[in-house]
């Protein structure tokens, strides 16, 4: 892995319920401005908040919940047919306020964190997404300023194929289209366009309305090629 790994145990984790094995990776941004804020809220057990991995804008990642437990970073959402986040996954935190991009280090060490962990656990790229993805009502990280399409060219996520932002999709078909990739619809097209934007068409995440039909078209293609679950684990 590049970079240094640091043990730096949180005491905020639990069993994985009904034998759970992780099959998801959530990534997140911390929101906060330094990496030894972030690390006392991640480690104070009255915040009751953790993860398994910390990575800071240098490229050091701290390792804070063994892979085995749940550490508590998601929260309330699904994705697919998964409702219990946090017993499925892995979740990683990069040091970012949100509003800035994210460093070429920092970067660098996610690539190799997540080689590492989709490797050792067969993880597919379709199987790592944002915590805006399976919290849309509620979260917006890792935000607009994370470079998807950069894990996507490293094979560790999924991007809609070129030739689909040229197509003229089906607007009305987006919210089933979004459905069959893995968002949860039922918090409402708002938000789950607000989602599907910030991840994959950032410069139009804030426009609001309704989906266009490039939006609709990189939907389409997104449940097409990577439909949810598939593959995934069934514990």
């Amino acid at each position: 892995m590049a970079g240094r790994l640091i043990r730096h145990p949180s005491p905020n984790y639990g069993a994985r319920r009904g034998g759970a094995s992780p099959d998801l990776v959530v990534l997140h941004y911390t929101g906060m401005a330094n990496a030894g804020a972030a690390l006392a809220r991640l480690c104070e057990p009255s915040a009751a908040v953790s993860a398994h991995y910390l990575v800071d804008e240098t490229g050091t990642t701290f390792q804070l919940v063994e892979e085995a437990e749940r550490a508590w970073h998601a929260g309330a959402g699904r994705w697919g047919r998964v409702d219990d986040v946090n017993s499925r996954s892995i979740g990683i935190e990069l040091v970012n306020t949100g509003a800035h991009p994210f460093p070429a280090p920092q970067m660098a060490a996610l690539e190799a964190l997540l080689y590492d962990v989709m490797t050792r656990r067969s993880i597919p790229p379709a199987r790592v997404i944002g915590h805006s993805d399976m919290a849309p009502a509620r979260k917006s990280d890792p935000g607009a300023r994370f470079d998807w399409g950069a894990l996507a060219r490293a094979g560790l996520a999924v991007w809609p194929a070129a030739e689909a932002g040229g197509r003229c999709g089906d607007p009305a078909r987006f919210a089933t289209d979004a459905a069959a990739f893995g968002y949860d619809t039922s918090v409402g097209s708002t938000w789950i366009l607000r989602a599907f934007r910030l991840r994959f068409r950032p410069w139009a995440a804030a426009r609001g309305g309704a989906p266009d039909a490039v939006d609709a078209a990189l939907a389409a293609d997104l449940a097409r090629r990577f439909p949810v679950d598939q593959g995934a684990a069934t514990a």
